[in-house]
């Protein structure tokens, strides 16, 4: 096979995306000098990329440090701009849809959210209100001049790279061409899993300003597991989710945990979904029954309802942990990634329940002591996929940022 030659837009393409990268990543603003000997770029090289990045508005320039009190001349600091690039991150879930405008330096542009049940409806109603509704955002983004990089749309079922949602069994839909509707086609949307995308949510730096501490470092392996009615799951080694040969990988509510289990709705039996799933969850502790327990309302009331100690409610928590300790336990077993972190609903029962699976994780992983399991709570955990898919929207800038320069 023929080796593709490297032009010299391909190599400076390669290191803005590089020194973006760089930036993104640190925990505080760098000069010339450190982004140079961090990136390994020359320091002549970094004086024609750092110019062109502050000309478009993708960096910009701090007040000048001084280097000391008697010897060296300041240095300025270079920060992410939002003042000309952003991207648009669309959701549809099982509890509303809505949107998020991001500016690269991680602001909010604006954003919008419709709370309601999503059960059985009509696909092409909910895209149509999508589309009259991101239309504030459009409009808030043309008043400020920002250019558009990226259009995400996260989505709870599985979707193929061709834009075809096959499923995504707690709205009821299947087999949708998502190039067909408006909103999609209008904006050059591409769409993606709501776990994927609330998992590259976690990473720090992944598409803004890296900012104080974070449960997680920029390269770092894990699995993350995103709670709704349901549970879905993401996969991410060295920062990047691993999607699997025909991009579904990280299904974990759907491991069986018991044989002779509950049947579930993708026709198994005993799937992690239907322990520790939200629906599942308070269906079992007696907080509400079927057709009114995928209310957020429900969630706040089992809560209560374990803190009061409440038999029939402890006795489904502690089902569901056990349920999620054995699934998550087969998946580090198979993947050989150690740390864990708990979106959405099991976020909200706090440290003890993640020391509780440390502990329960312990004793099934194969590995252990040589292993340490980790089980961490989310820094990000409102609306973590819509975040996500705005994020993943700004990285077509940040792979490819001459594209958008030049234009």
């Amino acid at each position: 096979m023929a080796l593709k030659s490297i032009n010299q837009d391909d190599l400076r393409n390669h290191n803005l995306s590089v020194v973006l990268s760089t930036l993104l990543q640190s925990s505080k603003p760098m000069s010339r000098a450190k982004l140079a000997k961090a990136t390994g770029l020359t320091k002549a090289t970094m004086s024609l990329l750092v110019p062109m990045l502050v000309s478009s508005d993708a960096l910009e320039e701090g007040k000048p440090v001084s280097a000391g009190a008697t010897y060296g001349r300041p240095s300025t600091p270079l920060n992410i701009s939002g003042r000309r690039f952003c991207s648009i991150g669309l959701q549809i879930n099982t509890d509303g849809y809505g949107f998020a405008v991001l500016a690269l330096d991680g602001s909010v542009v604006a954003q919008r959210w419709i709370s309601r049940s999503m059960e059985a409806s009509d696909p092409k109603e909910v895209f149509n209100q999508l589309d009259e509704l991101v239309d504030e955002g459009e409009q808030e983004i043309s008043k400020r001049g920002l250019t558009v990089v990226g259009t995400v749309l996260a989505l709870p079922g599985l979707v193929t790279d061709d834009m075809v949602l096959l499923s995504a069994k707690n709205l009821g839909w299947k087999k949708l061409e998502l190039s067909g509707f408006n909103v999609v086609k209008r904006l050059d949307a591409l769409a993606d899993n709501e776990a994927n995308l609330a998992a590259l949510a976690q990473i720090p730096g992944y598409a803004t300003p890296r900012n104080g501490k974070s449960v997680i470092r920029p390269t770092d392996s894990f699995i993350y597991i995103s709670t709704d009615i349901g549970i879905g799951g993401a996969v991410v080694r060295h920062g990047q989710v691993a999607h699997g040969d025909s991009g579904f990988a990280g299904e974990l509510g759907h491991v069986s945990v018991a044989l002779d289990g509950p049947q579930c709705t993708c026709g198994r039996c005993g799937c992690l979904e239907m322990y520790a799933g939200r629906k599942a969850l308070v269906e079992a502790s007696g907080v509400a029954d079927r057709g009114v327990s995928t209310r957020m309302e429900a969630v706040d009331e089992l809560l209560a309802k374990y803190k009061a100690h409440d038999d029939r409610t402890v006795a489904a928590v502690d089902r569901a942990v056990r349920a999620l300790a054995s699934a998550l336990a087969s998946a580090i077993n198979i993947l050989d990634i150690d740390t864990v972190v708990l979106g959405g609903l099991w976020d909200r029962f706090g440290k003890a329940l993640t020391r509780r699976l440390n502990h329960e994780l312990e004793l099934q992983i194969l590995s252990y002591p040589e292993v340490q399991p980790r089980v961490l709570l989310p820094d990000v955990n409102t609306r973590p996929a819509l975040l996500g898919a705005a994020e993943v929207g700004l990285r077509k800038f940040i792979d490819n940022p001459l594209e958008f320069i030049k234009s």
